[in-house]
Formats: structure tokens, C-alpha cells, sequence
């Protein structure tokens, strides 16, 4: 790497431009915005891929996501991949258009290339006691490349190996405690449930990244995403968006006393937790589950043992940037393990401190809803950013993505052990 001063750069870089075009100064321009007085340019071989950050209405509070252009996914050279993977960790949600040719396998490939040490498990792994998983309805899995899953809604004849199935779009009123009113059901929504994508439990690390890939979207409507949790708030939204929101925003937004805990403590994940919450309900903001004594009984869920009940940090550390994300899966928390060696194992108290933590993290104004359109393959970074499906679709609506993320080779970091962190 090398850094030129501010004060003249730009002519070097639009000089840059036009006589080596095609020249990714979109991307560097990014670093001019994340280093401030100085310019930060690739001093390796140039590569042609152009990254730009989304722009958002001004008062937005989305500070992440990028647009990534001029790049052939079938056939990435390790430059191309050393750009995407740098303006992953910086961005956090990379957006690739027209896409649709892209192969489950290269699919894969790019997912796998994130961590090569994590090897081809799916993230979730193998279900275990599929049939009280609340994940099992919602996935099909492709025949010839078993990492990478089919999401979607509506009946499909055939696709990839698979033929005449069903899918079904997660629907808020299978998982809230309430639910919107049948009569308003398709101009309202909700968030179903925020989460990161992760076993949370045994030896499946939570993947680096995951990948979703657009090969069939409905169109024409929007729908008011509704809170419902006497804030007021609301998000107007494409149809079937899925909603991003930052862990690091959830973290910066805290105060220094919680900023404090946040580090400090460590999450306990429910064994086998996708059975565990199967029965529970959920708020109606999506974000956690109320406490009504509804969870399947710990005795009564498969085989498990203590050492593979998955303890986490709250916070996690990002690989390149070093900032901190407040990085919990709300639905599946069971204890808070402090720094003074005691633990918070009521679970109403857990996950109402769960929940004040991350709720000014998914106000209207920091939820970025992708519109999708057919063709759209887009990057998460899992270890960053909380998601969630939205959006109540008809019969006749048909939506059909293809998701990958692979297993982690390594879990993720938590603060150094130093006063010292990077806001």
C-alpha cells in the first residue's frame, strides 16, 4: 500500500483514469472518505473491478454498503478477490447486478473463498431434529451443490436438480406473539426475526459471509413495515426486502457505561437453540423473543452436551478495520456471562438487557431494505451486520433466491484485551 497527501490527489487520480481506464477510483475514492487526509491507493496489480458506496437520503443513518461493478464472478483472479474481500470487511454489504448467470457452484466458490480453511459444511450444518427446527420449513437444498440453499415463495416446477416444490416465505404471524390483521396483511408487514446466520452450537463457527443471489423477484408493491412496540415507528419497504442493519452502528450508539458491559461480556447460546425457541414467540419488532415460558425444556431437546453449548463474545472484532460490532443473535441467548465471573441466567432479564442494547440499532432511520431485482447477487458480512426476511407475498407471488455461507474454520474475535478500542 501507499498513501499520497490529499492536496493534489485527486488530479492523479482522474489522471489515473483516463489514461489506464478501466481504473477502480471509485474504490479508491472510498479510502479517501474512511482515511480522511490521506489517499490510499493498491500498489499491486491494477484490477478493473469498480467499488462505490451506496448513497442513502440525506438524514440517513446507513453508513454501510457498496455497489460492485465490472466483475466476472465465474472467472475472479486473486486481485479481483483481494479487492472484493477488502471492500467487504470495509463495506460490509457489497451489491453485484445482473448476476443471474451465476452457477451455484461459482456461488459456492466465492462464499468458500471468504474462509478456505472452513471447508464445504453448510453454515447450519446438518438439521438435527428437523421436523421442531424452526429453520427446516424455510430451505431447500440443491442437489448438486448441498451448500447452497433455495429461499424463496410459491410453487416451483423445477429448478437446479430440484422439481414441483414448494417454498415458503417466512411469515410474521407463525413466529410474533401478535400479529398484523388478516384485512391489512398485504399493504403491512413486519420484520420476522433479526439474526445472524449461525448454528450456534458445537463446532459450527458462525460463517464469515454469506450470499444470496436474486433469480426470481415480484414486483410493483411496497408495504409499511410496522415495529409495533408502541414507538410509532415505521419503515416503508420494498416487497419481500430483506433488511440489514450495522452491529457497529449497535455498538457506537451505546453509551460509554454499556460500551463498557458490552465488552466485557460474553452470550450463552441455548443447545441446539433453532429447536430450543421452536414453541417461544417472538416481539413484534422482531428482535428477540418474550419470556412466556414457551421454550421446548432443555431435557427434552436432542442429545447435547456442555462443552458443545456455544459462550461468545458480544461484541466482535472486525479482521481488517478492527472496529467492533455488538454482534448477537437475540432469539437464541439463554445466559450473559460478566466479566466478574458471575452470569445473568434469568432469562426475562437477559434478553430484556439483550434487547436494550440492540433495539436503537434497528430505528427506521439505520435499516437499509434491499430493493431486490432479478439478477441481484449480494455479500454480507455475517460477523457485522444482523438481518431479516420482511414481507407478507400472495399465493401467485412467486420469489426464488438461492443463499450460501459456509461454516467458519475459526470463531469470531472478541475486544484486545486492552482499554484501547477502535470506535
Amino acid at each position: 500500500m501507499m498513501s499520497l497527501p490529499a492536496g493534489g490527489a485527486g488530479a492523479y487520480l482522474m489522471a489515473s483514469w483516463k489514461s489506464h481506464a478501466p481504473f477502480h477510483w471509485l474504490y479508491i475514492i472510498t479510502y479517501v472518505q474512511l482515511v480522511g487526509t490521506h489517499i490510499t491507493l493498491l500498489d499491486c496489480t491494477m484490477t478493473s473491478i469498480i467499488v462505490e458506496p451506496l448513497r442513502f437520503p440525506e438524514g440517513s443513518g446507513i453508513n454501510f454498503g457498496a455497489a460492485v461493478s465490472n466483475v466476472d464472478i465465474e472467472n475472479l483472479t486473486d486481485d479481483d478477490f483481494a479487492v472484493i474481500r477488502d471492500a467487504l470487511f470495509t463495506h460490509q454489504i457489497l451489491v453485484f447486478k445482473n448476476q443471474g448467470h451465476v452457477s451455484p457452484k461459482a456461488q459456492f466458490k466465492l462464499t468458500q473463498r471468504f474462509d478456505p480453511a472452513g471447508g464445504s459444511s453448510y453454515g447450519h450444518g446438518k438439521t438435527i431434529d428437523a421436523k421442531r427446527s424452526i429453520l427446516h420449513p424455510d430451505l431447500k437444498t440443491i442437489p448438486h451443490q448441498p451448500q447452497v440453499q433455495v429461499i424463496g415463495n410459491g410453487r416451483v416446477a423445477s429448478y437446479e436438480g430440484l422439481t414441483d416444490f414448494q417454498l415458503r416465505h417466512p411469515h410474521h404471524k407463525t413466529f410474533h406473539a401478535t400479529s398484523i390483521p388478516e384485512p391489512e396483511d398485504l399493504d403491512f408487514t413486519r420484520f420476522y426475526r433479526w439474526h445472524i446466520d449461525a448454528a450456534l452450537y458445537g463446532e459450527l463457527a458462525p460463517p464469515v459471509v454469506t450470499t444470496l443471489l436474486a433469480v426470481k423477484v415480484p414486483g410493483g408493491r411496497r408495504q409499511i413495515c410496522r415495529y409495533d412496540d408502541e414507538t410509532g415507528d415505521v419503515l416503508d419497504v420494498p416487497l419481500g426486502t430483506t433488511a440489514f442493519v450495522s452491529g457497529y452502528t449497535m455498538y457506537n450508539s451505546l453509551s460509554e457505561e454499556d460500551k463498557k458491559f458490552a465488552r466485557e461480556t460474553k452470550v450463552e447460546y441455548a443447545p441446539h437453540p433453532y429447536v430450543w425457541m421452536s414453541s417461544a414467540k417472538s416481539r413484534s419488532d422482531g428482535l428477540g423473543l418474550l419470556s412466556q415460558g414457551l421454550e421446548v425444556p432443555i431435557e427434552e431437546l436432542p442429545p447435547h452436551t456442555r462443552e458443545e453449548t456455544q459462550i461468545l463474545p458480544l461484541c466482535w472484532r472486525n479482521p481488517v478495520t478492527g472496529k467492533l460490532a455488538l454482534q448477537v443473535h437475540p432469539s437464541a441467548v439463554r445466559k450473559l456471562h460478566l466479566a466478574d465471573g458471575t452470569a445473568i441466567d434469568d432469562l426475562a432479564e437477559v434478553r430484556n438487557i439483550v434487547h436494550r442494547l440492540q433495539r436503537p440499532g434497528i430505528s427506521p432511520k439505520y435499516v437499509y431494505p434491499h430493493d431486490w431485482e432479478q439478477g441481484d447477487l449480494v455479500l454480507f458480512h455475517n460477523r457485522g451486520l444482523l438481518h431479516s426476511v420482511v414481507g407478507a407475498f400472495a399465493e401467485d407471488e412467486v420469489r426464488l433466491f438461492r443463499q450460501c455461507n459456509i461454516a467458519a474454520s475459526q470463531f469470531p474475535e472478541g475486544p484486545l484485551p486492552t482499554a484501547t478500542v477502535t470506535a
